[in-house]
């Protein structure tokens, strides 16, 4: 197994989470990696062989580039990393920015009591702002409609404060719904799928997209998001608020909310990269890279190039 050099903002997530450090093996890779990850991990035998944990004693998590003796130790990882991604992009406060480990862990146990339905309706952008938010003293407990009042009690004992009723500008307790798509009407935008929270929705440009209903939160915030309004959310449900649903499934959505911003984070940065690469080999021939012969214009280009690569390589510096 190798194991890279984790970068700052990896080993401030490491150190964020609290965790034994034992327990997070950052930036490994198996020597089957590069293998498993270009034969689309999921079906390549190495990888079912590490995701069983038969291959020894770390788990492979696909497309993480690290592997972890502790799945629980992973989610605080992804959790703290989502966190500081959205900080070093000026989305958090000051007070997110300056939080005390005794707040981090607050908000971890507030954020590991709420449904996880990633629905934005409490007004933060997804369940661990709005945990954080809570234990700075930001919020309110009852900005969480999916939790309903059960969820109020909850975040009330955790953080000392006095149950109120859920607070209706946020919305109201209410059943359970899952998206589901007309196939009639799709026209394969794929819209609803960058909107889905939980990657949930499959299809691809042009054809018919799914819900996989045992996977969706009912956030609707693929609703808005479809520009012929074909997504219904009929209700599942006749209980409301925790009652019609697990904590099983708010680990499970929390899991896969969790992966798909740090794969999208991954994807920003690989994506940049290839530009950056193709850049620089235009740079390093520019007269043969284009059909402007004028000495002076290629210089104006060239200097144009150069500028976009200068910064691009102190935003990855940053």
């Amino acid at each position: 197994m190798v194991v890279n050099a984790p970068t700052a903002r990896t080993r401030e997530a490491v150190t964020r989470i609290g965790a034994d450090p034992s327990l997070v093996v950052v930036g490994a890779e198996c020597n089957s990696w590069p293998r498993c990850y270009k034969a689309q991990y999921a079906r390549h035998p190495a990888y079912q062989a590490c995701r069983t944990g038969t291959a020894g004693q770390h788990t492979c998590y696909p497309n993480s580039g690290m592997m972890v003796a502790s799945g629980a130790a992973l989610l605080r990882f992804y959790s703290a990393l989502h966190a500081l991604a959205t900080t070093s992009q000026g989305r958090a406060g000051p007070q997110a920015q300056s939080v005390s480990l005794a707040g981090v862990n607050l908000a971890a146990q507030i954020d590991a009591a709420l449904p996880q339905t990633q629905c934005t309706r409490c007004g933060y952008p997804d369940c661990r702002r709005y945990a954080e938010a809570l234990a700075a003293g930001e919020a309110e407990v009852n900005q969480c409609p999916p939790g309903g009042a059960e969820g109020v009690a909850r975040l009330a004992a955790l953080t000392g404060r006095p149950v109120l009723p859920l607070n209706p500008i946020h919305g109201i307790e209410a059943t359970r719904g899952v998206a589901v798509i007309d196939e009639a009407w799709c026209i394969g935008c794929t819209l609803c799928i960058k909107a889905c929270p939980a990657d949930c929705i499959v299809g691809a440009p042009k054809a018919m997209h799914v819900v996989v209903a045992s996977q969706c939160t009912g956030c609707e915030l693929c609703v808005p998001a479809c520009p012929v309004d074909c997504i219904s959310m009929p209700e599942v449900t006749t209980a409301t608020g925790w009652a019609a649903w697990s904590q099983a499934q708010a680990d499970e959505a929390r899991d896969r909310y969790a992966f798909k911003q740090f794969r999208r984070h991954r994807e920003a940065e690989e994506n940049d990269a290839r530009l950056m690469a193709k850049a620089e080999a235009k740079l390093a021939d520019v007269a043969a890279a284009s059909v402007i012969t004028d000495p002076a214009t290629l210089d104006r280009k060239r200097a144009v190039i150069e500028a976009a690569l200068a910064r691009a390589r102190a935003k990855r510096g940053a």
